[in-house]
Parts: C-alpha cells; sequence; structure tokens
C-alpha cells in the first residue's frame, strides 16, 4: 500500500486530512519511529483538533505494534509534551498537533531522547523514507506488545514554569489573555491562582471547530478581539497564544502588537542580567535590535536558521541560555532547549514588575530606532527566480548578502529576508531600518 509522504515537512509532519494525513500513515511514522529510535518508552500528546484522538489511537497502535511502551498524556500543548519526554526520561515523544494550521490539517512534532529535535536533517528524512518503503516487521502481540498507560505531569510542568519567577516580587497586573479556543486556557486555569494577577479571559475553551476561527494571531485579521479587550478593561497587558500554544504574542497597554523581534530583545537582556556573557539565539528574519540589545548587555548574539528543529539544535551546540525568533517562539534553557508559550510572559511580568515600566515603555525606544514592515506573505510561483531576480537587482547597492535562511540583504539603514515558509506555500518577507 502507497501511503502520501508530502506531509513531511522541513521540520515536522503536516497535512491536510485525509488526502495527505491520515490513520494509516499515522500508523506508519509509529512503527517508523520505534525502529528508527529504537526506543522501548515514548510519551504521546495530542492538541484540541478534531481529528487528533483518532491520529493519535492510530500513532499509539502503530507504537505499540512495534513493542514500545507508551505514556498518554492526552490532550496537551505541544510544550507539555517537550517538558514530558525530557522530565520523564522518554526515548522519544510525539505531539499530534497542525499547530496554526486550518481545522482540516493535523500533524506531527517529533523529539527523541531529552527533547532533542527530529527535523529534515536529523532524523525525520530517514522516517519518511521508512514509511514509504512500509515493509516493518510483523506487528507484536500478547506480552510482547507495548503497554499503554495515561500519564500526568501536570503539577511538575507548572513547578518548571515558575522555577525562575519570584512570584512574591511580581505587581498585581490586569492582564487579558486570549487561547482563541486553543490549548492554552487549560494551562491558565493552572496558573491563575498561583499569580498576584486580575485576569480577564477571551476564547478560553478549548474547541477544535475553532467557532473565532484558526488561532494564529500573527495574521493581523486575530488581532482586534484581543486588542479592543485591552483598551476596554483598561488592561496592563495582552496575550494571545496559536493552538498549540507553543507561540505568544503581546499587546501593550493602548492595545497595541508588538512584533516578536521586540520581545527577543528584552527577554535576552532578561536571561543575560541573570546570566552575564551568556549566548543567545536569534533567527535571521529580523536581527538588528536584537544584537544591539545582545551586545549592550554585554552577551553574544547566535544567528541560527528559523524554524523550531533548527533554533534548538543551534541552542544545543552553543550552550545558549535563550533564543527567540520574530514568529513567536522563544526557547529555554532551563525547558530542554525548547519552545514554550508560557515562559515568555511570566518573564516578562517578572521584568514589568522588576523595572516598574509598561510593556510600551519597554520597547517604545527600540521600535523607533528599529522600524519593522511587520512579516508580508505572498503566493508566488516561483520562488527561486524571484530570488535571483531580487538579489539581481540589489546586489550591487548591498553591504552584505547571507543565504542561511532564504535571501538576506543588508543596506546602510536597511535590510531585509525573503523566505519560502516550511508550514504554508507562500514567501515570507520581513524589512527593518534604522
Amino acid at each position: 500500500m502507497s501511503l502520501p509522504l508530502s506531509a513531511f515537512k522541513a521540520y515536522d509532519i503536516r497535512g491536510q486530512i485525509p488526502s495527505q494525513l491520515n490513520e494509516d500513515l499515522a500508523y506508519a511514522v509509529g512503527r517508523a519511529c520505534a525502529d528508527y529510535l529504537q526506543a522501548s518508552r515514548m510519551v504521546v500528546g495530542h492538541d484540541i483538533r478534531l481529528s487528533s484522538p483518532d491520529m493519535t489511537n492510530a500513532l499509539v497502535q502503530g507504537l505499540t505494534a512495534s513493542g514500545v511502551d507508551v505514556a498518554l498524556l492526552g490532550c496537551c500543548g505541544t510544550e507539555e509534551v517537550y517538558f514530558a519526554c525530557d522530565h520523564g526520561g522518554f526515548d522519544g515523544g510525539v505531539a499530534v498537533t497542525a499547530s496554526h494550521n486550518p481545522k482540516d490539517y493535523n500533524g506531527m512534532k517529533l523529539v527523541r531522547r531529552q527533547s532533542q529535535p527530529i527535523s529534515a536533517d536529523s532524523g525525520l528524512n530517514d522516517i519518511r523514507d521508512l514509511v514509504a518503503a512500509n515493509q516493518f516487521p510483523p506487528a507484536k502481540t500478547g506480552g510482547d506488545l507495548g503497554q499503554v498507560t495515561s500519564v500526568d505531569f501536570t503539577q511538575d510542568y507548572v513547578a518548571r514554569l515558575l522555577a525562575g519567577i519570584d512570584v512574591n516580587q511580581l505587581r498585581p497586573l490586569k492582564i487579558v489573555f486570549n487561547p482563541g479556543n486553543g490549548g492554552a486556557g487549560r494551562v491558565m486555569e493552572m496558573l491563575k491562582p498561583l499569580l498576584p494577577m486580575t485576569f480577564i479571559g477571551l476564547q478560553e475553551e478549548p474547541d477544535g471547530n475553532f467557532p473565532n476561527g484558526v488561532p494564529n494571531p500573527l495574521l493581523p485579521e486575530n488581532r482586534s478581539v484581543t486588542s479592543q479587550a485591552v483598551v476596554e478593561a483598561g488592561a496592563d497587558l495582552g496575550i494571545a497564544w496559536d493552538g498549540d500554544f507553543d507561540r505568544c504574542f503581546f499587546f501593550d497597554e493602548t492595545g497595541r502588537f508588538i512584533e516578536g523581534c521586540y520581545l527577543v530583545g528584552l527577554l535576552a537582556k532578561r536571561f543575560l542580567q541573570l546570566a552575564p556573557g551568556s549566548k543567545i539565539v536569534h533567527d535571521n528574519r529580523l536581527i538588528w535590535n536584537t544584537i544591539e540589545m545582545v551586545k549592550a548587555q554585554g552577551g553574544i548574539p547566535v544567528m541560527s536558521k528559523g524554524g523550531h528543529a533548527f533554533m534548538k539544535e543551534t541552542m544545543r551546540r552553543e550552550g545558549a541560555i535563550y533564543g527567540g525568533e520574530v514568529s513567536a517562539h522563544h526557547y529555554f534553557e532551563n525547558f530542554a532547549y525548547c519552545d514554550s508559550g508560557m515562559l515568555p510572559w511570566l518573564h516578562l511580568l517578572a521584568v514589568m514588575s522588576q523595572t516598574g515600566a509598561s510593556l510600551a515603555e519597554l520597547v517604545d525606544d527600540r521600535i523607533s530606532r528599529f522600524p519593522v514592515s511587520g512579516e508580508i506573505n505572498r503566493q508566488v510561483n516561483n520562488l527561486q527566480q524571484l530570488l535571483q531576480d531580487i538579489e539581481s537587482r540589489y546586489a550591487s547597492k548591498a553591504e552584505h548578502i547571507d543565504y542561511l535562511d532564504g535571501l538576506s540583504m543588508s543596506f546602510a539603514n536597511w535590510r531585509f529576508n525573503l523566505r519560502a515558509s516550511n508550514t504554508e506555500p507562500v514567501a515570507r518577507l520581513n524589512v527593518e531600518s534604522r
């Protein structure tokens, strides 16, 4: 039987149900993961999508048919799988999720021991090839069949989130939060009683039908509900997440959406104050603000190709304390070098409490010094030809050109990065200036 392979992307598996991703493929991925990782124990969790339970069951059947014992987290965030895999000493983990894609999509994010990412250049293509061959040993039966148990690491996970936060020093701020009917609402219910804040929730109920649209606050049309609620409530801060809450987005006290690159600089500064001289990893889309802030704080900026797998690999290789992307992924050494959508806002609260400043006061100067375009997405017919044409047109004026991820060209007072999306059929353009 031939299985579809187009869902295998640069750093995860993601595709439309059922044409690109179905239960047969999920079963085969389970068999292939077990084979590739030589695993005996794995942890699995899934997001709130309607197709996720069935996809998870098929994946688990594939794992247990290979003799792997599976610990089930149930419905959770992607970062909870990362935490559980590292914390529980598992041989690997799988989060069944399509993050911010439309509701008829699903996918899988895979990690090996210590929650190290499995991307195209570190095992995902090998797993794809095993799926394509689809020639696995006979399925285990009886006592050789892997066992399935339910596990709950919630208390340990929450403790890890708060480990670097002095709750007693936090100011009693008013916060609007919007999970977008994704999975973040459940974690917020656990955190709210532990923090001296007033919380105002929007779209809190997890709902795989996405009644308020696909949870992706990076889209301008999805920002207004959070922005308006901040203004109407007179709140100090607004927070929103994507569906599996591995990304979080911020609104200042005026309801203004704050681009991710300014948060990277802010959090880099905080972690360099905690650990002077450390390395900070950033992606190459918008870099000038981050590099200046890191160097001013005595840190060492390290540029990486964007995407969660590539960022984590760079973090581990460099021993960085923190890493951030303009796409609102933030990575932490004390979280197995993984991305979390909960840690950024907790650390931002610590910064606001320590400085007594509002979010606007913390970023206004940086925004005026390094204005950015925001990400501009376009469907194009031939991206490689477009990159060649643009490079040819601007090369004579460029002070620096790099190809780490797409095409980046720097000039005296402005810079751009143009790259292909790894998750959608679009080209992404980011422009920054002085």
